[in-house]
């Protein structure tokens, strides 16, 4: 019976490691939809750049997490030996990967705001200090627990902020965070002529499309595995996600009036929103937000870039910043039992929990983009900029028209 009860507890052990890791690689397959999104989207004299930024931040935020950004989180660090980092089939190591793929999401997410007028370097060392200290701080607070906060907001709402896959801990959080930088860059040149804002036409539309689709499919590994465990899989969270990008599909259809940039960002907008209450909301209630989320987008890409001369190339901003935060605050509507939910959602605590990690992020981005920003430059020179960020810093273009 002992050799029984050991080898299942064996086999639970590796398929807990085999589905976490598979969850890992599906978040890691995003990355390239976060680079075909931004190449299709950038104008031709940038696409190099879009890849290598979202390749290099990959890098970067990898060795990050792993040596400070995991131990702020969850207190945990790989400094033991091999045979101990390995017990349980690793899958200690597993979750490390599949939440570093999580942290190098936010990099990712700023690269699109800052697109076509950034330096290489100095964002690639701010990426650093986020992925190290600013987000790890949030996601500690949420997801482990740190510092009291959670249990606080138990006591005086009477349920922790719930983020069951991230809308407000990694895409809100990197949409403030691209908000803050964009704000520090200011506006691309040749977007006022004639005293009116021009748009810059999307370069490749299917790249952009390309870029959607792999960021629509491998959402899957992204909302469904953060259960993190076989035991706690749930179909009800594949169907939310699918509910969810469905109705950001149709509202960008509808506000977006057929245009393919919208449409092709407004699945990722529901599926943005429907992070946080995926495991708790009814399908019906995850179509409702993710029609908010992709009306949200549009109106807001729109509004804010015409009204306010506020240039985020990809709109990153109102896709992950303002849906994210939308998710954070609908959690606590739809997943309460009153609109068919599974409850144990506090809408207090979602407002709390939402405006920290506006808050936090906000405040991260102004001291490490402003520091940055006064050691070494944030943006390109006038005459780097009109050449093209492949040109000026990678000294090749992404064809070869000799």
């Amino acid at each position: 019976m002992d050799q029984v009860n050991s080898a299942v507890e064996t086999l639970v052990q590796s398929s807990n490691t085999l589905f976490i890791l598979l969850g890992a690689i599906m978040v890691f397959a995003m990355h390239a939809g976060f680079a075909f999104l931004e190449v299709g989207t950038v104008r031709h004299k940038n696409q190099v750049n879009a890849l290598v930024k979202i390749m290099a931040d990959f890098g970067v935020s990898c060795i990050a997490y792993f040596f400070i950004g995991y131990w702020v989180a969850y207190d945990t660090t790989f400094f033991a030996s091999a045979e101990v980092l390995s017990q349980n089939n690793g899958y200690d190591l597993v979750k490390f990967f599949f939440l570093m793929t999580f942290a190098a999401a936010i990099p990712a997410i700023v690269s699109g705001g800052i697109a076509e007028r950034g330096r290489f370097y100095p964002f690639l060392f701010a990426s650093m200090l986020i992925v190290g200290l600013v987000y790890p701080f949030f996601e500690g607070l949420i997801w482990n627990g740190n510092l009291g906060f959670q249990a606080w907001l138990e006591t005086t709402t009477g349920a922790q902020f719930h983020d069951f896959a991230g809308s407000v801990v990694v895409h809100a959080v990197g949409g403030w965070l691209a908000f803050v930088a964009v704000l520090f860059l200011g506006m691309r040149q040749g977007r006022r002529r004639g005293g009116k804002l021009v748009a810059f036409a999307p370069s490749n539309i299917p790249f952009l499309a390309l870029g959607a689709w792999i960021l629509s499919i491998g959402w899957f590994g992204f909302n469904v595995m953060s259960a993190q465990t076989l035991d706690g899989i749930s179909g009800l969270v594949a169907v939310n996600s699918l509910m969810a990008m469905v109705g950001g599909i149709i509202a960008s259809l509808y506000f977006g009036k057929n245009d393919p940039g919208f449409i092709h960002n407004g699945p990722l907008a529901g599926l943005v929103a429907v992070c946080a209450g995926s495991d708790v909301m009814h399908p019906i209630g995850s179509l409702v937000v993710g029609l908010v989320a992709g009306g949200l987008f549009v109106w807001l890409f729109t509004y804010v870039q015409n009204k306010f001369k506020f240039d985020d190339v990809l709109g990153v901003w109102p896709l992950h910043g303002v849906c994210g935060a939308w998710g954070g605050i609908a959690a606590g509507i739809f997943g309460s039992e009153a609109f068919g939910g599974l409850g144990g959602v506090s809408f207090s605590a979602q407002i709390i929990g939402t405006l920290s990690g506006i808050a936090l992020a906000v405040a991260g981005g102004a001291i490490v983009y402003g520091l940055i920003n006064v050691l070494f430059g944030l943006r390109l020179s006038e005459e780097q900029e009109f050449d093209g960020a492949d040109l000026s810093i990678h000294k090749i273009a992404s064809t070869n028209d000799e």
